[in-house]
Order: C-alpha cells, then structure tokens, then sequence
C-alpha cells in the first residue's frame, strides 16, 4: 500500500487559512484527533481524505489540498459528525464554508458535485424551499444538457409515482430570501 506523502517544511502552507473559516476557527485549534467524526460519518469510505484528517490538514495550513478535496463535496450534510463531536466543533458549517471557498476561489475539481451544490442553493434562493425538477434541470444546463437524457426513464417513473411534481406551491415566494443571501455573503465577506 502507497501512502501519499504531504510536505510539511512550510512551502505551500496557508497558515492564515484556519482565520478563513468562521465561526469554527478557533475551535477547530482544540481538536483532539479523536476520529469520532470519521466514525459517525456514512460517506467517509468514499472521501479522499477522511474527515478527521481534513480538520488536521486545515490545521496545519493544507489550503489547496482541502480545498481540492473530494471530501468536500461528498458530505451529506447529515450533521452526524457536528453531533458526536466531543469539542462541540461545528463541523458540518464549516464543510459549508469549505465549499463556498472553494467556489469563489474557482476551483474546477470535481466541477460535476460543485454544479449540484450550486443548483440546490440557487434553487433554494429563488423558491424559497427545494423543487428537485428545477434543482435537475439548473444543474443539467451547468454541466451538461444532454446528460438529462439518461435520467428520462427515472424522471418519468419518479413522475407516474408522485415522488416529484412539475411545480411546488410557493412557501416563501420568489426573490423573498435575498436578504438572508445578502446577509450571509455580507458576514463571509463577500461583499
């Protein structure tokens, strides 16, 4: 078995990118290595880099390997490593601000998972609530349009099923969430 070896002697180390990523910065510097987020996590088996091992990474100022990571964009979002945490670290925000980093900073890996996020957010922004019809069809015209054909069968089972509709009704309405976006790019920083 070959291990990947990463050079610590301080070249390409980021040792301002732990400041980057509130509001879990300074309790991620009291992580203990216990793995317990790894344990409780269902898509580690999959990941590049296990949780565990990405918190140790950003510690130690592995900006572009994190950012590069699979791991990112595997996440499920599920909360199970933010739960477990004996720190109290919130994990899965930060996972979130991992992947809005690597977003801004135009990171082109895995662009297929990145597209997918971007659909559910700016779907989210515009309705209010999920709709998978337009989250599928946003993402399909990100990365490839033709891809869709594939997934016909399913959407028509899906469909027939009444698993998905071909409209929602509005909980929020269109363009009502803007300020919350506004107000959280404002406390990223982005504006």
């Amino acid at each position: 078995m070959i291990e990947e070896v990463i050079d610590l002697t301080g070249q390409g180390l980021d040792r301002d990118f732990m400041s980057a990523l509130a509001p879990a910065r300074e309790k991620l510097r009291v992580c203990i290595q216990c793995g317990t987020c790894t344990a409780s996590c269902a898509t580690s088996y999959a990941m590049d880099y296990t949780p565990r091992q990405l918190w140790r990474m950003i510690q130690l100022g592995l900006k572009d390997e994190v950012l590069n990571s699979k791991t990112l964009w595997l996440c499920s979002i599920c909360y199970s490593c933010t739960l477990y945490c004996p720190q109290g670290i919130p994990l899965t925000e930060t996972i979130g601000t991992l992947k809005r980093l690597a977003i801004s900073e135009r990171i082109r890996k895995y662009k297929e998972s990145r597209n997918f996020y971007q659909a559910v957010v700016d779907t989210v922004r515009r309705e209010g609530r999920m709709d998978e019809v337009q989250v599928m069809a946003r993402y399909f015209l990100r990365t490839n349009l033709f891809m869709a054909v594939n997934y016909i069968p399913l959407a028509l089972t899906m469909l027939s099923r009444g698993k998905v509709g071909l409209s929602l009704p509005k909980v929020v309405g269109p363009g009502r969430l803007d300020r919350l976006f506004r107000k959280v790019e404002e406390l990223e920083g982005k504006r």
